[in-house]
């Protein structure tokens, strides 16, 4: 016998981000029918989500943020809701058993905007001439309704329906484009698991050109102000991408689209199989071929690998940071424990007050984080050797590819490359705030 229906099954076991998510049930695919008006700003979408429940409900929630809710199907059955503070909560006509699965139908529309919080607007955002979806790390609702969770990762079948003189590009692989009366419908399919917050819509005046050739297909969004800085900007792309193979093993997606806005952004942002730059981000002398680097780096980091919640946020931004230091050195620039000694020094002037491995929600986006993540994996090259490290890194990514991780798992991984104990670099380099020595180079 099942025990009885749980009443709410709200909370969420990210200790960041409690008021997100909901840990009552995994969704397993998200089908997202959408209309959208660019000069309107008005968004008109019907999403069937099909979950499964983790334990009996009696009700449950999904995220979304600002639209408003027009009506709710569970499994066909219309189902009572209230929508209030970016919280959809369901009563279905019958309790949900453990184990079942569940479709969910919600008919929603409205003004798209972002989620506003401690990191300023997330999400849905209006370009000057389009749209542009950053969500990382709870913009997600900003636009569709969904479990948003990192750890919750399905598959997603999207519609999209803009005017035609608009290119739509979500993130996932193009199924069909069909132009109708004034507007086209573009059809994406992304198969690999994927959180919310890695989805992304960008919309625009797009000339789609060739990134680079090569065995991935890599693709390119941009506006024929920046064509030719872009093809100086972007012109060593194959070759970041053959060596953050070689580096860290094969590309984890089928395909890699780069969007350059017609707008300046403070930083760029990348979805699963995608990353976004501002016009300022291309100047023609490769000002910024770190932060392409760093970009797609997190197609490994972040995107197929994604951390289990926020407090691993190291494990992406600290591995895409140490990615600038490697393709610099096989590129010829400055090597890495060049790059690492700069930075240790710049940490080593900075206060002592973030601890990497957990470092809170204020200060999950820190600099130091970055930083000092990146110095984490220089001191772990150092202990372990050179014929060590490589493959520790290609089997972590291989072992883990398209699930969640966290930071207990990769220092249990790396403990199997070496006869050595690691455990009191972890507990420096990661556990305290205070900023370890750097390591000595053999």
């Amino acid at each position: 016998m099942n025990p009885p229906a749980t009443p709410g099954a709200d909370r969420s076991p990210d200790p960041y981000l409690p008021e997100h998510g909901n840990g009552g049930y995994r969704v397993l695919h998200y089908e997202l029918d959408l209309d959208y008006r660019v000069v309107s700003n008005r968004l008109a979408g019907k999403a069937i989500v099909t979950a499964r429940a983790v334990q009996p409900l009696s009700r449950f929630s999904l995220d979304l943020a600002g639209m408003r809710v027009q009506g709710v199907r569970v499994d066909g059955r219309p189902a009572s809701f209230d929508h209030r503070r970016g919280k959809l909560r369901i009563k279905p006509e019958r309790p949900i058993g453990y184990g079942v699965t569940f479709k969910t139908e919600i008919r929603y529309g409205g003004k798209p905007a972002p989620v506003s919080g401690r990191w300023g607007d997330i999400g849905w955002d209006e370009l000057t001439d389009g749209v542009l979806v950053a969500s990382q790390p709870n913009g997600a609702p900003s636009w569709f309704p969904c479990n948003d969770r990192p750890d919750d990762k399905a598959s997603f079948l999207v519609r999209f329906t803009a005017p035609s003189p608009y290119t739509v590009l979500v993130t996932g692989d193009l199924v069909s484009r069909r132009r109708g009366a004034g507007s086209t419908t573009w059809v994406y399919e992304r198969d690999e698991p994927t959180a919310p917050y890695l989805m992304s819509v960008q919309i625009g005046r797009y000339d789609l050109v060739e990134l680079a050739a090569g065995g991935v297909t890599q693709r390119a969004a941009i506006t024929p102000r920046v064509r030719h800085a872009f093809r100086h900007d972007f012109g060593r792309h194959g070759e970041i991408m053959t060596a953050l193979e070689r580096l860290l093993g094969p590309y984890p997606f089928r395909e890699y689209v780069v969007v350059v806005t017609d707008d300046e952004l403070d930083d760029p942002v990348e979805a699963q199989g995608m990353a976004v730059f501002g016009r300022n981000h291309v100047d023609g002398r490769r000002t910024h071929e770190r932060l392409v680097v760093h970009e797609l780096a997190h197609q490994w980091f972040g995107n197929s690998l994604t951390v289990a919640d926020w407090r691993h946020i190291w494990l992406n931004e600290g591995f895409a940071t140490y990615a600038e230091w490697l393709w610099s050195e096989v590129s010829g620039g400055v090597p890495e424990h060049v790059h690492a000694a700069r930075w240790h020094a710049w940490a080593a002037a900075q206060p002592a007050t973030v601890v990497v491995g957990d470092p809170g929600v204020d200060k999950m986006f820190d600099p130091r984080v970055y930083k000092r993540g990146a110095l984490t994996l220089h001191a772990l090259r150092v202990r372990v050797g050179e014929q060590a490290f490589f493959p520790l890194l290609r089997s972590w990514v291989a072992e883990h590819r398209h699930r969640t991780v966290t930071t207990a798992q990769f220092k249990a991984h790396a403990a199997r490359f070496t006869a050595a104990p690691l455990d009191d670099l972890f507990t420096a380099w990661l556990d305290r705030p205070a900023l370890p020595p750097p390591p000595r180079l053999l």
